[in-house]
């Protein structure tokens, strides 16, 4: 289908006007490496938060979204535990907090605050860069087939998808590289505006158009129920036979196993932290520890209700209006394009140019951060640390626009590689992460974890994560979760416990500055010794309990989107009422003490200041 003239007109105003407000703040965000990288750490939570939420309103994963809806029904909203989704509830509770008191660039500089400046802390550096790298090009690769399906629907000339995916990240590059983190954060804000405003237009579209009565004819059994078994038990041999060979190769089937999986690794996930890319770098861009708090609550409250008013409108437009033609197209169908699809067929002409416009904007939003992100490790933790300590930040500017560039090449040759949509997220939160979790959730929580089990836990890792896919081709990245993990697991602590413990002033410098609850008594005696007043973290009970309300309020958010389009609103108001109970409670056991903890945390990291500073690195 060839587009509409307005409809071309539309995208291309947005796509010239995004280029021309890279081009346009060019000056001020290369000033220097915190303007470029983190743009000067004088953007409020708001902004930094609404920008993170854009990033994950990636065009890729919605795409894969829509299909998971559609197969699986209401189960789906499970899935997305598999990133996590709710690692931004523990970001907003305690350990975004403890992140951005470290004040670095990046996650891989954060290894001195905690490691100090042996050989142990070198190594674990370079472990960092090396994961952060690796997983920047995934995501690379990820966005690059994303794109590629979702142009190749729209435009008329007959070429592969995978070149649509090459013009559309060259003309990304232009404005990602000039203006750095302002360029970023700007236009990931427009581009919210822009999917917001068109997600509400397609859900009035959906709901205008469809029944529940016809929703629940073009799905099968146990589609609309959230709960589940051991197994899936959604069969569609009646409805699209099709299906059920994608949902086959998916590997999620016995359901009960692949939920206690996505949860085990889910919670592992986010005690780990953010991972060294995007995410970490708007936590380390806020103003404060407090801030970085709100910004992670933020991330949820802009993201979830627009983005899955769009990916159930879709669905239910799909499942009434498609599902005829969809069965016609025999095995050659690939769902994965649903999303595309409905929007080229079903969308009048204008609001088609919007939606597009907000999605191909989510693409470079996601592209963007990737890229910065990357660049900021390759400048920082390479360039400036191993090649150029000396270097002028104008020099170091000059090196973010090469890294950057560079960057993109290499991921878009892996994206000429990558077939499917779900098997590279697999591959990167089932397998990639797991090799992450083990060390990063140690070097929070156990003051014997030392440098070298930091290094042969990454390496061990990111070495299984990549030999796994290898070796066991056809099974699920999923299922390869818990060797990877458990080996990681085991390499860190042994290597940990083979070597000695890290210099006790370092330990006491990052206990004092970051106060982590865990197993840390031997360093937190010794700090008493020295400081009587000092005041341990207390809050693990209250930071659990937050979690666990945080999640429950977070799948709320979801749900009243989903339920309000399919007009289920029996389960509807039960869930928005849910939501208002969940969203009370957090304002009171969260919020409110957010407030008054902030105090004394500035406080003790006034007073370990003198002395502590030094094992932060200054730009």
């Amino acid at each position: 289908m060839t587009l509409h003239t307005i409809d071309i007109a539309v995208i291309i105003c947005y796509l010239l006007g995004i280029t021309a407000v890279g081009l346009f703040i060019s000056r001020r965000g290369s000033k220097n490496m915190e303007s470029y990288f983190q743009a000067g750490k004088s953007l409020p939570w708001y902004v930094l938060g609404t920008s993170n939420a854009a990033t994950m309103f990636d065009i890729t994963g919605t795409m894969w979204l829509v299909y998971l809806l559609f197969a699986y029904g209401l189960k789906s909203a499970w899935i997305p535990w598999i990133w996590p989704t709710f690692n931004q509830i523990f970001g907003m509770v305690y350990l975004s907090i403890w992140l951005r008191r470290s004040n670095v660039v990046t996650g891989a500089e954060w290894i001195r605050t905690r490691f100090g400046n042996d050989l142990g802390s070198k190594l674990s550096h370079i472990s960092v860069v090396i994961f952060a790298l690796v997983s920047v090009i995934g995501f690379m690769s990820y966005a690059f087939e994303g794109i590629g399906k979702f142009a190749a629907v729209f435009f008329p000339w007959h070429i592969s998808p995978k070149i649509y995916a090459l013009i559309f990240m060259s003309v990304t590059t232009i404005y990602v590289v000039t203006g750095g983190m302002f360029s970023v954060v700007l236009c990931e804000i427009i581009q919210y505006v822009i999917t917001t405003i068109a997600s509400i237009i397609i859900a009035a579209i959906a709901i205008s158009k469809t029944t529940p009565e016809a929703i629940s004819a073009a799905v099968p059994q146990g589609w609309m129920d959230l709960s589940f078994g051991w197994k899936l038990n959604i069969d569609w041999t009646n409805l699209m036979p099709s299906l059920n060979n994608q949902m086959s190769a998916d590997g999620f089937s016995l359901f009960g196993i692949v939920f206690m999986l996505i949860l085990f690794k889910g919670i592992l996930a986010s005690m780990a932290g953010p991972c060294p890319n995007y995410d970490m770098q708007r936590v380390l861009s806020t103003k404060s520890p407090r801030e970085a708090s709100l910004m992670s609550w933020c991330v949820s409250v802009v993201q979830f209700i627009p983005r899955y008013l769009l990916i159930t409108s879709i669905t239910v437009i799909a499942l009434v209006y498609y599902s005829s033609d969809l069965r016609a197209g025999g095995k050659n169908i690939d769902f994965e394009q649903l999303l595309p699809l409905i929007i080229n067929r079903f969308l009048p002409v204008g609001i088609t140019g919007l939606m597009l416009a907000g999605l191909f904007a989510a693409f470079m939003s996601t592209f963007n951060g990737t890229v910065n992100a990357g660049a900021a490790y390759l400048v920082n933790d390479i360039y400036k640390k191993y090649i150029n300590p000396n270097a002028p930040s104008k020099k170091c500017v000059y090196m973010g626009y090469i890294s950057t560039i560079a960057i993109i090449i290499v991921g878009i040759a892996f994206g000429f590689i990558i077939e499917r949509i779900g098997s590279i997220t697999l591959w990167i939160v089932g397998g990639l992460y797991a090799g992450y979790l083990a060390p990063n959730v140690l070097k929070w929580h156990w003051w014997r974890f030392n440098g070298f089990g930091y290094f042969a836990g990454m390496t061990s890792g990111v070495a299984g994560a990549l030999v796994f896919p290898v070796l066991f081709p056809k099974v699920s990245a999923i299922y390869g979760f818990p060797f990877i993990f458990l080996f990681s697991c085991i390499v860190s602590v042994c290597v940990s416990l083979l070597t000695p413990a890290e210099n006790p002033a370092v330990l006491k410098k990052f206990y004092q500055t970051v106060r982590p609850w865990g197993f840390w008594r031997p360093v937190y005696l010794q700090v008493v010794k020295e400081h009587p007043d000092f005041v341990r973290n207390k809050n693990f009970s209250r930071d659990m309990v937050n979690v666990a309300v945080g999640i429950i309020w977070q799948m709320t958010l979801m749900l009243v989107a989903v339920y309000f389009v399919l007009r289920e609103f029996r389960r509807f108001w039960i869930v928005a009422a849910l939501l208002l109970i969940t969203s009370i409670f957090l304002k009171k056991n969260w919020y409110d003490k957010l407030e008054k903890d902030t105090v004394s945390d500035l406080e003790v990291k006034n007073e370990a200041a003198q002395g502590s500073i030094e094992c932060q690195v200054e730009i």
